[in-house]
């Protein structure tokens, strides 16, 4: 639950930075916040990290893309704090619980304001104070960050970056068979299943989201389900029992992404060999920017499952 917000008195003429717990009005601001941090992360590694950025219409179409998942991750927040000054936000830090394993899904401070101690307070206030399964952070190269996320001790594991192509048709051959998802109660148990044996845990609530969000698939062998996946202008997550499904499943999605006239593209965990040797092996380009999968210890089946795009989470 969010704890309290701050009640620090204020002193005439000096700026003020206090503390408050976010709210779905929020959402825009923290955007702005979002983009202009990993903007200005982009031009110190010298790679793109939004394509276009600078451009304000640009910037205005992708906040109409992202405001679902900003509002999603405002929603189910499991702490959500804001940093202000003189009431303007400057820096916000945002937490899931999902059946016990907590995640960091944005730690961002506008550049100009960075270095001064207002991460490390809002990255207090996010850290859980009750026990969880598991911590885990999807971060990027930031050192700053990276330095406080070790701290707090949360591991690096394994990087993840984007491949991506113009989709075609393509086949391959499988004995899978493919339904679409629908909400339902046996949907969201059968999805259940499939995570506890490829993460270790479910996340019914990002289910939800992403079933009203993008196009579900359920893959099918001998008539149980072995393997989902979504597509739609972002893809993902995609969770396979047996790896070996991977281009069978990835053919399906990017196929799917041609006849809708979508770019297809996809958050790969580099350890994910069948996934990156078929992406390779198809042409797929990588993108230069890459994250990172950080937690307190290993758990997971991680070569058997692709982030879902963008990868704010699991």
């Amino acid at each position: 639950m969010p704890r309290s917000n701050d009640s620090s008195k204020r002193q005439p003429g000096v700026p003020q930075i206090t503390y408050r717990v976010g709210s779905l009005e929020d959402s825009e601001a923290v955007y702005q916040i979002f983009e202009a941090a990993v903007s200005d992360l982009g031009e110190r590694l010298n790679v793109t990290v939004i394509t276009g950025g600078q451009d304000p219409e640009v910037r205005r179409k992708l906040w109409q893309r992202r405001r679902p998942l900003f509002e999603h991750l405002a929603q189910t927040a499991h702490q959500f704090w804001l940093a202000e000054l003189d009431g303007e936000p400057i820096g916000y830090a945002r937490s899931i619980l999902r059946s016990g394993v907590w995640e960091l899904t944005e730690f961002f401070v506008l550049p100009r304001k960075q270095s001064a101690g207002v991460g490390r307070e809002l990255l207090r206030r996010v850290l859980p104070t009750e026990k969880v399964r598991h911590k885990v952070i999807i971060a990027t190269p930031d050192l700053r960050a990276q330095a406080r996320y070790l701290k707090a001790g949360v591991y690096s594991r394994f990087p993840i970056t984007y491949f991506w192509r113009e989709p075609q048709e393509v086949q391959e051959q499988t004995d899978l068979i493919i339904e679409p998802l629908t909400a339902s109660s046996k949907t969201f148990s059968t999805l259940r299943k499939i995570d506890l044996q490829v993460l270790g845990h479910h996340h019914d609530e990002n289910h939800a989201w992403f079933l009203a969000q993008r196009e579900g698939y359920l893959y099918l062998r001998d008539g149980e389900a072995v393997a989902y996946g979504y597509t739609g202008h972002y893809n993902g997550p995609f969770a396979l029992l047996d790896d070996g499904d991977f281009p069978a499943v990835l053919a399906h999605a990017e196929g799917r992404a041609a006849r809708l006239g979508h770019r297809f593209g996809v958050e790969v965990p580099l350890m994910n060999r069948s996934a990156v040797d078929y992406l390779l092996g198809r042409g797929y380009r990588l993108d230069s920017f890459f994250a990172f999968f950080m937690s307190d210890a290993p758990f997971g089946r991680f070569d058997h499952y692709l982030f879902p795009s963008p990868p704010f989470f699991m």
